[in-house]
């Protein structure tokens, strides 16, 4: 892997609660990954909130941020067929993604999940974790980013 690039990306559209993001910026950081920011973000990234999770290793998480759903397409290039969603509503459990190098691993924000709009245009490519009790919406969006994070990383083989 040459210098500056990332094993896989993490995305996030539209966050809403800057300690989530934080913690998940610090994953990002451990795990070698690049967290992109889909905008309108829900707070300020110079928040305390955002550097206290983050703690000093804040500044040295590879960040993208972008305007829109459409602007993040266009800027990162991302191809899409490696474009692997996580909501509540997917059909297949996130073990059985095929997560490759340089993939990008896309969650909503913490209220109200990926819209609609990207769960039908993404149908084939959308995964959930398990929850078991109907007594839980969801799992919390940092929780669920690393649990799906260290899966993708144990099936790219650690590289």
């Amino acid at each position: 892997m040459s210098k500056g690039q990332s094993r896989f990306n993490i995305v996030i559209f539209e966050p809403e609660i800057p300690g989530n993001t934080g913690t998940i910026g610090r994953t990002c950081l451990a795990l070698d990954a690049t967290l992109h920011l889909i905008h309108p973000l829900g707070f300020d990234l110079r928040e305390k909130a955002v550097r206290r999770a983050g703690l000093d290793y804040w500044k040295h998480v590879k960040l993208s941020e972008y305007d829109s759903w459409e602007h993040f397409l266009t800027i990162s290039q991302a191809p899409l067929e490696q474009l692997i969603l996580f909501s509540k509503n997917g059909k297949q459990y996130h073990y059985q993604a095929n997560y490759t190098t340089d993939c990008y691993l896309i969650f909503g924000p913490e209220t109200r999940g990926l819209p609609d709009s990207l769960l039908k245009d993404y149908e084939k490519q959308t995964f959930k974790l398990p929850m078991f009790s109907d007594k839980v919406r969801s799992i919390n969006l940092s929780n669920a980013v690393t649990a799906v994070a260290y899966e993708a990383l144990r099936q790219i083989g650690f590289k």
